[in-house]
């Protein structure tokens, strides 16, 4: 019984801090590198025609095909 309090004592503790620290992280902003990292990685890749592009070309498998492979 006496373990049972303390875990739930140490689960209330963590609970108040998450809250807490959530609230402090709320306020505080963003990097603006990591807001413009994402469009410079999709205009890097736009301008850069010799990056390899996979193409998977296949046709669906029929019911029967489907239960010849198992």
């Amino acid at each position: 019984m006496k373990l049972r309090q303390n875990l739930e004592a140490a689960f209330i503790v963590a609970a108040v801090v998450a809250n807490f620290a959530s609230y402090a992280m709320a306020s505080a902003q963003a990097p603006d590198v990591v807001r413009a990292a994402p469009a410079a990685v999709v205009a890097n890749t736009a301008v850069n025609p010799n990056v390899p592009t996979v193409v998977i070309k296949a046709h669906r498998l029929s019911a029967v095909e489907k239960a010849a492979l198992n």
